[in-house]
């Protein structure tokens, strides 16, 4: 997920007091503020706080993530040194313990390589480009995003926008400086929304039968999933199913759009490029919603639950493999179908087409790896 940061260091506190408080509200990742004003945040609200680091260790206690630049050569107020072995900034962070960031101001070509060979200190760059120049941007995300969390300097909606699609990965994330609450919110529920699309490819049914009984898990959201919306599980690595969210009527019981009836505790469940067995699920953690046509976006579970059910077995064949999975037998849990109808598992059939996520290959520890590996 894409990271929204506010920046509120500057103005008299009670402006900025306004500013952090929308930030809060808006579900914001995080506060950057002076050290000194760090526990003032955590007053207001629960949310991460980056603080530019004065040296002063006391301010310390409420700072989440120590950043350096401020008054120094990262934001230009002090010469760029010859050398990294010279620079004041990195010689700062370097001697930091915990989470860290290097805040960059790139005015132009010598600042773009400063930050550069700053990246290996720390755990993210907040990079500012005067006039906001994406070149600089561009740069430094093709350079070091698997190196470093890069952190895009914005002052509006649309500059956060562009930010975030910038060579197609984006910046991992945004520090927006506006005293326009509008601008702030927006941002959040962009940044938020914009997880990965998934690909999703139509798989024949082959084996639909009656199991006998396991402990299911269902998965309950924090937010409202509509027709066509649910989760990608799988009892193996190389293939999910599309399970539907309870959101459809039913003679036996009510929609419950929060939820997805997912299967089997030893299943996986995908998201981002990883997976989790269901069973390690709990209240709090997030996953990943799917929609019928590959958008995704993320939600946050609130409860976990886990009951002994009849299961019912589910292959199907794609690129010549047979991807599985086992799922509650009840007429409440559905599939999808290519065209992001809903289908129960007691009226599917072989021969009928249902969408998955397709992937070859085996995971370690749910990331994915090339190797051997037998799954049946």
């Amino acid at each position: 997920m894409k990271r929204v940061w506010v920046k509120a260091d500057e103005g008299p506190w009670e402006e900025r007091k306004h500013v952090i408080t929308r930030a809060l509200e808006s579900g914001a990742d995080c506060v950057l503020v002076n050290a000194a004003e760090a526990g003032a945040v955590k007053a207001l609200g629960t949310i991460r706080v980056a603080a530019f680091d004065d040296g002063n260790e006391s301010s310390d206690s409420s700072v989440d993530i120590r950043v350096i630049g401020k008054n120094g050569e990262g934001d230009g107020t002090l010469d760029l040194p010859r050398s990294m072995a010279e620079s004041k900034d990195y010689g700062q962070l370097r001697s930091l313990t915990g989470e860290t960031a290097a805040y960059i101001v790139v005015s132009d070509k010598a600042h773009e390589r400063f930050a550069h060979d700053i990246a290996d200190a720390c755990d993210h760059l907040i990079v500012i480009g005067t006039d906001w120049k994406i070149i600089p941007l561009e740069n430094l995300i093709a350079a070091l995003k698997e190196k470093v969390d890069i952190i895009a300097g914005v002052q509006s909606f649309e500059e956060a926008k562009t930010a975030l699609e910038t060579l197609e990965h984006g910046a991992d994330g945004v520090l927006i400086d506006t005293t326009d609450p509008t601008q702030i919110t927006q941002t959040v529920e962009l940044a938020h929304a914009r997880a990965h699309a998934v690909e999703l490819v139509p798989a024949t049914v082959t084996t639909v039968k009656p199991v006998g009984m396991g402990d299911r898990v269902c998965v309950d959201t924090c937010s409202l999933m509509t027709s066509g919306e649910g989760m990608l599980i799988g009892s193996g690595a190389n293939g999910f199913f599309l399970v539907h969210a309870e959101t459809e009527e039913s003679p036996y019981v009510a929609p419950r759009p929060f939820r997805v009836n997912a299967g089997p505790v030893h299943a996986y469940i995908y998201g981002e490029g990883t997976t989790r067995y269901l069973s390690e699920l709990k209240a709090g953690d997030e996953v990943m919603i799917v929609r019928s046509d590959g958008e995704t976006r993320h939600g946050v579970i609130g409860r976990v639950k886990i009951e002994r059910r009849p299961l019912m077995l589910v292959e199907a064949e794609v690129a010549g493999t047979t991807v599985k999975t086992l799922l509650q037998n009840a007429e409440t849990i559905k599939l999808i179908r290519e065209n992001g109808a809903p289908v129960s598992v007691t009226a599917l059939k072989p021969g009928d087409v249902v969408l998955v996520h397709y992937e070859g290959g085996g995971r370690h520890f749910g990331i994915s790896v090339e190797e051997t590996l037998i799954e049946r």
